[in-house]
């Protein structure tokens, strides 16, 4: 088996480890005598004032380099991706990995089940793939908060929606990382006449039980996609039946405000837009904990569009300040389903405020996908086209930095912002998820558009 190390992408100019005579290139091997694996390790091993590295050149030649430096003092080094996640070992009834269709990017297949990714990144993880050790370098390294995929604390239907025999054993390990000063986010992905009712009573009333050392509780409806051919059947959620999880959840929120001062548990906003709804106001989702995982997206957005409205408003010139231009616009907005009242609402605010603004929203059906699936970050290229094509757009479409990967300007189905521009002949902008820069967006502050 191929041995692997912490190969050194960079040093920081005058550091201590440039100091050293440690180059890029170089594989860190230990650090005192205890191999080092990953970033984990490295930034608890570096912790020491007095410290052996272990250090390979690249042609083969091993160094071992003394220093001595103040406690917690970094040394300099930037790291290539030496990570490899832990693959997930569970075969979850509700996985949206396996409703997925053939021929997109191999990377969108991966199944991730990695606690570093959770400390580092926000991903979720279902702790079934892990051993003891493991949960006890997690308490050690004080890698907090962990994201934690809950779905259930009734051990069998545990074992029975992630389909892995090792998955009732979860509360007890939950018990350990609080215990150990761990912050933990749970997240319950209900599955309609499976996890909910009473079950889903039980469940929070486990993981509230356990506030402060539990931070926060999503709860979020499956997603259901047209691609799932032989796959367990899941019922999508009505507007009767999304209603009543949003009851059952405000109720346990009064009761845990009473309670414990928070609220705890918070539902995705896709819940109250299928109830037909109003999203809760701002301050309800308290800070925000869940907000990647769509809980209070739509409030916090709205928080910022009104900030940002109320500030052009109270400006000194008002309209006339040199920031608005008063030439005419004439912009396309793109948005999903689910979003297309709360985004219509807000265009509505800015054109009745200001007159040289023509706005197009456009609501996006999910035909890649299906019609189940209604969130703006799940739209694809080919839809976007394939729907506005033809239509009068204006000359301006504006789309979400949600629906593209990150960092690049690509689209789930590999469509690229250049290829929507070119196939609908209008210039296209993307703007940020907020709702400062869309209001800066639709009427035309460029400073504000990334």
């Amino acid at each position: 088996m191929k041995e692997s190390f912490m190969v050194i992408q960079s040093i920081i100019p005058g550091s201590i480890a440039e100091e050293a005579g440690i180059e890029q290139g170089d594989a860190l091997i230990s650090i005192n005598g205890q191999k080092v694996n990953d970033i984990f390790d490295y930034r608890f091993f570096i912790t020491n004032e007095d410290l052996l590295l272990e250090i390979k050149k690249p042609d083969g030649e091993i160094w071992e380099i003394e220093i001595e430096k103040d406690e917690y003092e970094d040394l300099g080094i930037e790291f290539e991706s030496s990570m490899d996640p832990k693959n997930c070992t569970n075969n979850c009834v509700f996985c949206f990995i396996d409703q997925l269709p053939k021929g997109m990017r191999e990377t969108l297949y991966f199944k991730d089940d990695d606690s570093r990714l959770s400390f580092l990144m926000g991903n979720y993880v279902t702790l079934t793939n892990m051993k003891d050790d493991d949960i006890d370098r997690i308490i050690r390294y004080h890698m907090s908060p962990i994201n934690i995929s809950v779905h259930t604390t009734n051990p069998d239907l545990r074992v029975a929606m992630l389909r892995n025999r090792f998955a009732g054993n979860l509360m007890g390990r939950i018990k350990k990382l609080v215990d150990g000063g761990i912050t933990v986010n749970c997240q319950i992905v209900l599955c309609r006449d499976i996890n909910d009712g009473t079950e889903l009573d039980r469940t929070i009333a486990d993981l509230a039980g356990m506030y402060p050392g539990i931070n926060s509780i999503s709860v979020v409806p499956v997603g259901i996609t047209k691609y799932r051919g032989g796959l367990y059947p899941l019922k999508p959620y009505d507007r009767e039946s999304a209603k009543q999880v949003v009851s059952q959840v405000e109720a346990w929120q009064k009761r845990l405000l009473q309670k414990n001062g928070s609220r705890v548990v918070y539902l995705a906003d896709e819940f109250y837009i299928m109830a037909g709804i109003g999203i809760p106001d701002y301050e309800e989702y308290e800070d925000f904990p869940q907000i990647e995982n769509g809980v209070g997206l739509i409030a916090q957005f709205r928080h910022e569009f009104d900030e940002r409205f109320e500030e052009l408003k109270s400006s000194p010139e008002g309209e006339n300040t040199s920031s608005i231009p008063q030439v005419q616009r004439n912009v396309g907005i793109v948005t999903g389903v689910s979003a297309y009242g709360h985004i219509s609402e807000m265009a509505g605010i800015l054109a009745e405020e200001y007159k040289n603004l023509n706005i197009k929203v456009f609501d996006i059906k999910n035909e890649f996908f299906g019609e189940n699936v209604t969130v703006t970050g799940l739209l694809t290229g080919r839809d976007i086209v394939s729907q506005l094509s033809g239509k009068d757009i204006g000359d301006e479409l504006l789309i979400c930095r949600c629906t593209l990967k990150a960092g690049e300007d690509v689209f789930l189905d590999d469509y690229t912002v250049a290829m929507v521009q070119d196939k609908l002949g209008v210039k296209v902008t993307v703007v940020e998820n907020n709702g400062r820069d869309f209001v800066d967006a639709i009427i035309g502050v460029k400073d504000h558009i990334y």
